[in-house]
């Protein structure tokens, strides 16, 4: 059967494989098939490695990584930026997210003249507020978008603190150093809002005690409403504001009964942590990582292999494992295109920071080398950051 399904898949699928090369220079990351990926970076508190590999036809996780100003302010904050934006029903929000957070971040940071848990939540805000406004105007031409939605896991590093922000189910694993033993553990940073995590259902049936199907379980899974499983996100509006789950939305999107409040929430999970000097690594990824690697297994690989390319190692880790559980081999994996790769594995986004602790324990009015990259290539000059577009100007 599976031996089938494969001489199939050689046959529509391996041609195409061909037009993907070996592109790019290293200053914007390199293409190889489906795989982008940067090898080694400098930031502001120490080195990076990123990687992407894209499954869905159109690649629906977005990531980016700023550093030097936090601020629009020429006397800082600096530091480190990372966002992973892991979208869901097409590509339109985690895109928006990546256009216009960092931009948010700045401006309510110029305002505080300082980073804080509270600048990050309001950049939170005025992303979702921003997209809302967007699908209100997008509505009568494109109703689906009211159906997309994105994770947003935030991460960043400023004068020794790092501030750790989420929606959704991507996930940020430190590596911790334990200098009796010298193993390096692996601590799990951010908080996970998906609907298979029991503590997470029952904050879902406080939120809406008269309602007795919040949580459903479908072929095995739990899903909000029987439609999704994240319970915070950026976006999907239509289980956010009632005057969007109707028609023209298609109709698996659309509830039976009204809802009186917001069934989903952006309220991001912030927390704040004093970076020591036997913190070695952060690991940002999406959930494609976490569904193949445990927290420890990507700290290991991490550790026990050289900082250049550990994010693309660690794709290629969770490739193996995706290939391995449907009996086939990773060499052929590889060959399956966009698309039908869905089938056997999400988009994979990973972030490795190192944190150099000299770099780390500096003020934040250290201004250290500039950087703006988004994985999938797109490379912005420093200082070069467009002025965020209004939702009101926003094309289609």
């Amino acid at each position: 059967m599976l031996s089938g399904l494969m001489n199939f898949l050689r046959a529509c699928w391996w041609p195409s494989s061909e037009r993907y090369v070996h592109t790019g220079s290293d200053a914007s990351g390199r293409q190889d098939g489906l795989l982008w990926y940067k090898d080694s970076g400098q930031h502001v508190n120490g080195e990076f490695s990123m990687a992407v590999v894209q499954a869905n036809n159109l690649l629906e996780d977005q990531s980016q990584i700023e550093s030097g100003p936090l601020s629009t302010l020429e006397s800082g904050p600096y530091g480190t930026f990372v966002g992973v934006y892991d979208g869901h029903g097409g590509p339109e929000t985690s895109r928006y997210i990546n256009d216009h957070l960092f931009y948010h971040l700045k401006r309510f940071a110029a305002e505080n003249q300082s980073m804080s848990a509270d600048v990050i939540r309001k950049a939170y805000q005025a992303t979702e507020e921003g997209f809302h406004s967007l699908v209100t105007k997008q509505w009568p031409m494109k109703p689906q978008i009211a159906a997309v939605g994105s994770c947003c896991l935030v991460g960043v590093i400023c004068g020794g603190t790092l501030y750790v922000a989420n929606l959704g189910d991507s996930r940020v694993v430190l590596g911790r150093l334990v200098k009796a033993t010298g193993e390096v553990l692996a601590v799990q940073l951010s908080a996970e809002h998906n609907a298979g995590i029991e503590s997470v259902r029952q904050e879902l049936q406080s939120l809406h005690p008269d309602d007795s199907h919040i949580v459903v379980l479908k072929h095995n899974v739990w899903r909000v409403k029987g439609l999704i499983q994240i319970t915070r996100s950026i976006g999907d509006v239509y289980l956010k504001k009632a005057e969007f789950n109707r028609e023209p939305l298609f109709a698996k999107f659309r509830l039976r009964e009204p809802f009186k409040r917001p069934i989903l929430s952006a309220e991001p999970s912030i927390s704040v942590h004093a970076l020591q000097p036997h913190d070695q690594f952060l690991i940002f990824a999406s959930d494609g990582l976490w569904e193949h690697l445990s927290n420890q297994e990507a700290v290991d690989i991490v550790q026990n292999n050289p900082r250049n390319g550990s994010a693309r190692r660690l794709v290629k880790a969770a490739l193996q494992e995706a290939a391995k559980k449907r009996e086939m081999r990773y060499s052929d994996l590889k060959k399956i295109d966009r698309g039908v790769r869905r089938h056997f594995h999400d988009d994979i986004t990973v972030i490795v920071v190192f944190l150099d602790s000299n770099l780390v324990s500096k003020a934040s009015s250290c201004k250290g080398p500039a950087l703006s990259l988004r994985g999938g290539g797109i490379n912005l000059p420093a200082n070069s950051l467009a002025p965020c577009t209004p939702p009101a100007e926003l094309g289609t």
